[in-house]
């Protein structure tokens, strides 16, 4: 069975008082580095995948895309997609990422934030994504570093007055399955190597554009003192490839 963690009702809370639940794009840490790599939607057929409240699917259409898609596995992730689109263009489609089953060469651009960690298998996504793409195609996602999911505990560690000491990498090589903690307990994750990312995606065709290790942006770092630890260590991976 696939993992819809985000329909459990205490994860779910925790989830909608995050920042980037709350403030949207703006309020991702990533975003100015993964809006960049996104390219020109206007008049583009877009598939996000693992859409969330919609947030990227909504971006899409103030940039003049033609239509989009949006797939999640989440009942109330996508209830709260449509309450906050008012937009006939805009299709939400409730499914597993996995299970995704489109006609060949039915987008100019798919886009993926933060959801590929929670997926057993990125080989396998990664060719569905290649066949549903058209020629010259975009595939631009982001995924929790490697170096932040290698170990179960994906979290820092920490002196006896509770300051951050140093973030630990451990079991790099060893991929598969975490049992971590993430809002509340027992999350599964899948930790997958740098190369693996990479390899998936050139295995399946994809030429690799563009590879970003992002921190947050100056006003963040300004705004949120405790950001500038992001700044010892990557969270999150973004890649832009093109088929």
């Amino acid at each position: 069975m696939k993992q819809n963690k985000y329909d459990d009702v205490n994860f779910f809370s925790a989830y909608e008082k995050m920042t980037r639940s709350v403030k949207g794009l703006e309020g991702a840490g990533e975003w100015h580095v993964l809006k960049g790599l996104i390219p020109e939607l206007r008049n583009k057929s877009v598939l996000d995948l693992g859409c969330g409240f919609g947030w990227h699917c909504r971006y899409a259409r103030e940039q003049q895309a033609s239509f989009v898609i949006g797939v999640d596995i989440s009942d109330k992730m996508l209830q709260k997609a449509r309450e906050k689109t008012d937009d006939p263009i805009i299709s939400y489609i409730k499914m597993p990422i996995e299970d995704m089953n489109f006609s060949d060469s039915q987008f100019d651009v798919v886009i993926s934030s933060l959801a590929f960690h929670y997926i057993k298998s990125f080989e396998a996504i990664c060719q569905k994504v290649y066949d549903c793409l058209k020629p010259g195609g975009s595939f631009v996602f982001s995924v929790e570093h490697p170096i932040f999911t290698s170990r179960h505990e994906q979290d820092w560690y920490y002196d006896a007055q509770g300051n951050r000491m140093h973030w630990a990498v451990d079991n790099y090589q060893l991929e598969g399955v975490r049992e971590t903690t993430f809002l509340t307990e027992n999350v599964i994750k899948y930790h997958r190597t740098f190369s693996t990312y990479v390899n998936n995606l050139i295995n399946a065709g994809f030429s690799i554009r563009t590879i970003k290790e992002p921190i947050p942006s100056e006003e963040m770092l300004k705004s949120v003192p405790e950001m500038k630890d992001e700044l010892r260590r990557p969270m999150f991976l973004i890649i832009s490839a093109e088929k």
